[in-house]
């Protein structure tokens, strides 16, 4: 990545740059002769130098001629295995004949699949069914203490406990008869 660099009379600046977070950077001034951290080059010394400038190919030999398989190359030798699997360790080809196995196998059980199926859906029907029931017994409760709440608050009313309900509980007073048909609805339904 090239560092940015602006020139004005005064000199030579890095431009001002937006960071990740949205704020911006302010632009700095370069002295002559600054190398950004950036672009300096990586440190290698000379071994690591050496084997970089070094061929790959032995000398004298054509990088063409390389390229191209010669004929040993090509020719299969008999009860070697399979192209494959030539050079995977022991432990890598037995992975792949377990991996076939599966394979195979998963294929010959996939006739047997639809039962497994029906038995799955009839097991799953049964456990929605009892969630079910589950749920509108809990609802039921709801809605019965919601009842009480609103009838210990018309009680508090009447007895002049309360002289001024809120807005909150004058709405509770309100949906009394809601609550007692929405009970009456889910017990019919149970």
């Amino acid at each position: 990545m090239a560092t940015p660099y602006v020139t004005d009379e005064s000199g030579k600046y890095i431009a001002a740059t937006q960071r990740p977070d949205g704020t911006w950077r302010k632009p700095r001034r370069v002295k002559d002769g600054y190398v950004p951290q950036e672009e300096v080059p990586v440190y290698e010394n000379k071994y690591v130098k050496f084997f970089k400038s070094k061929p790959d190919l032995p000398p004298g030999l054509n990088p063409t001629d390389a390229a191209q398989p010669t004929q040993q190359q090509q020719q299969k030798i008999p009860g070697c295995g399979d192209s494959d699997t030539a050079g995977l360790s022991k432990s890598a080809k037995r992975n792949m004949k377990r991996k076939e196995k599966r394979k195979q196998q998963q294929q010959q059980g996939q006739d047997g699949d639809a039962d497994v199926e029906s038995v799955s859906n009839a097991v799953e029907n049964v456990s929605i069914s009892e969630t079910a029931a589950a749920e509108k017994a809990k609802k039921i409760k709801n809605v019965k203490k919601k009842l009480r709440q609103v009838e210990e608050l018309q009680q508090k009313v009447d007895s002049g406990e309360i002289k001024q309900p809120t807005k909150d509980q004058l709405e509770k007073l309100g949906r009394a008869k809601a609550l007692q048909e929405e009970l009456e609805q889910l017990e019919q339904d149970s």
